[in-house]
């Protein structure tokens, strides 16, 4: 009984209680209206009581068929209105049929009368909270701490501006600028359409603005990241309603949030196959080597959603591992996850783990990817990612694994340095097995950057703005391709079910971005003045690093596939016995740590040049 009066029931109720007690006072005000209230005819005040339970069960039916007791009253509006006067009709018309019936006379005035008075009285119920909210904001518009313009006249503005009126925290949505022209000077919700793009600066000022929220959900990328950067040069507060609001609910004013980096680099939402994927991984042991890496972990995060028969996260480093493994188990109580410490580069240690689990697919991660620190450290990375993806991939290919994926890199295009010529030669290695194998199926994806992952760019100038700059950019020019890591892990994923064997495939990853732009962005998000408040200091070329990034080799060609953000580069021709020789010589020389790591490297990568450290 207490679950039942509790919450939304509980609130019905109340309604219902309160629509009986507005009936009985119009039954009996409309015969006080007519009457003097000492002088009301008995036979009127008898016929009023006689009618009270039919008043009751009419009112209560008639607003549960207009839907009245479910509607969320905050945001009310004129269509509610007319359901109340419609209910109210309705109720009228069934007691006069009731009066007609059993004989009940009654003045001719009553009837509009009560119907009048009902219409009012219901209204009042529903819409009080309003009303005196209403009052409140105008009687309390002194007390404004958080003046807001909000960017868009649209329906999502609409909804936003209502929401955040209701809300009466504080803040106030004083303008609104849109760029459709002929909304100038109108009003939307009683806030003033000021202008459009050109007039925020401006109206900044004039409306003593302190935070803008950009309400425009449906907008492409270019008109977002255009009009964000007009607002950062007034340097308030910009938040934005995301994409992923573009439903319209009761509860856009919790979608807002800050403006980052993902807004300015942002690109049009990336579409898989969802099903396709879950039939992929459903009832499948799936093995995610370098799991509690950034790239690893959003691939389990991601693979555990499609109920694979189970999930095994297998990392070096086990605090990382570990804290993947506590949150996958908190949201997917029901999973069947593993989670294995051990290193790519001990075959034993591997092979234990093909052995017990006998995975089904297989998606390499693990490797070593921070270029300055490789060239360092060449031994290191020839151990991590040579060693270890041909340890991955003799154990796939002894356990009959069905599919292999590769995560690869843009530079191991054209390597210009160690890390890139090792993750190059990982692609080697999987087309030679590609070749080699009966049963498995080996592939690589290939894409560029992506944001906020561990070693890049993005936390580095984010440390460096709070410590108060400089920012460091290596050179002015440098451009580098960006992705989300959900949006690269999802087409990773969709990727898998494309590979027959020995395919690099090669995401789309939208237009280069400048660095340079990207610190400078990243200042601004701050609410800060990029040379002025945090200086970009240029620090030059690290070694090995270019200033352009390439996704596709030239002699690669390029097919399409059935998603038009996933390529496939046809692989090169290489001797794979020449191959295979070079490649155990260079990792015998990776534990000697001598220079002929580079000289080898050199020899099997024909774009890399060695350079002086």
């Amino acid at each position: 009984m207490m679950d039942f009066i509790n919450g939304k029931n509980f609130r019905i109720i109340i309604l219902a209680v309160l629509d009986m007690c507005c009936a009985a006072l119009a039954a009996f005000g409309a015969l006080i209206l007519r009457f003097d209230i000492s002088s009301i005819p008995e036979g009127y005040y008898m016929g009023a009581i006689k009618s009270l339970p039919i008043y009751f069960i009419a009112t209560i039916a008639v607003m549960a068929v207009f839907k009245l007791y479910n509607r969320v009253w905050t945001y009310a509006s004129l269509n509610e209105l007319w359901a109340i006067i419609k209910a109210s009709v309705f109720i009228e018309v069934i007691i006069i049929c009731y009066h007609v019936f059993v004989y009940i006379p009654m003045p001719r005035s009553y009837y509009p009368l009560t119907f009048g008075i009902m219409t009012i009285l219901f209204s009042c119920v529903r819409f009080a909270k309003a009303i005196i909210k209403s009052v409140g904001n105008e009687q309390n518009k002194n007390e404004v701490t958080n003046r807001i313009m909000v960017i868009g006249a649209g329906s999502a503005a609409t909804v936003l501006i209502k929401e955040l009126k209701a809300a009466d925290e504080g803040s106030q949505v004083v303008c609104a600028v849109d760029d459709n022209k002929n909304k100038k000077n109108k009003y939307i919700m009683g806030v003033p359409i000021v202008g459009t793009r050109e007039d925020i600066e401006k109206n900044i000022k004039k409306y003593e603005v302190d935070e803008i929220v950009i309400a425009m959900p449906s907008a492409d990328l270019q008109t977002t990241r255009e009009i964000i950067r007009v607002c950062q040069e007034t340097r308030k507060p910009v938040k934005i309603l995301p994409a992923v609001a573009k439903s319209l609910t009761t509860s856009l004013s919790k979608e807002i949030r800050p403006v980052n980096y993902e807004d300015l680099l942002g690109r049009d939402a990336v579409k898989v196959n969802q099903k396709g994927i879950e039939e992929f991984i459903r009832d499948k042991v799936i093995l995610v080597t370098g799991g509690g890496g950034s790239i690893g972990s959003e691939l389990c995060r991601q693979i555990v959603r499609y109920n694979p028969k189970k999930l095994l996260i297998f990392d070096i480093y086990e605090n990382n591992a570990y804290d993947i493994q506590m949150e996958l188990e908190r949201h997917y109580p029901a999973a069947s996850i593993s989670t294995l410490i051990g290193s790519v580069r001990d075959f034993d240690r591997m092979e234990t783990v093909f052995k017990k689990y006998r995975p089904n697919i297989i998606y390499h991660a693990a490797a070593h990817k921070h270029v300055p620190l490789m060239e360092k450290s060449p031994n290191e990375a020839v151990k991590n990612n040579c060693l270890g993806t041909l340890n991955a991939a003799k154990l796939a290919d002894k356990y009959e694994v069905d599919n292999f994926v590769l995560i690869s890199t843009d530079k191991a295009v054209r390597p210009t340095n160690i890390m890139g010529a090792t993750k190059r030669i990982c692609e080697m290695i999987v087309q030679t097995y590609a070749r080699k194998s009966e049963h498995t199926r080996f592939a690589a994806v290939r894409f560029g950057n992506v944001l906020g992952s561990n070693g890049s760019v993005i936390p580095l100038f984010l440390k460096q703005i709070a410590e108060g700059g400089p920012v460091t950019v290596t050179h002015k020019e440098i451009t580098r391709f960006f992705m989300t890591i959900p949006e690269a892990v999802s087409l990773v994923l969709q990727a898998s079910l494309f590979a027959k064997g020995g395919e690099i495939f090669v995401l789309d990853m939208g237009k280069p971005v400048r660095i340079y732009e990207l610190a400078e962005n990243l200042i601004r998000l701050k609410g800060l003045k990029p040379g002025v408040d945090i200086k970009i200091d240029i620090v030059g070329l690290r070694p090995g690093e270019k200033l352009y990034e390439e996704i596709l080799m030239d002699e690669e060609g390029l097919d399409k596939t059935a998603n038009k953000m996933i390529y496939i580069g046809k692989p090169l021709k290489l001797d794979e016995t020449v191959f295979l020789d070079k490649l155990d010589e260079l990792i015998e020389a990776s534990y000697e740590n001598g220079n002929k790591i580079k000289e080898l490297t050199e020899e099997i990568c024909d774009t890399y040049t060695i350079t002086d450290n």
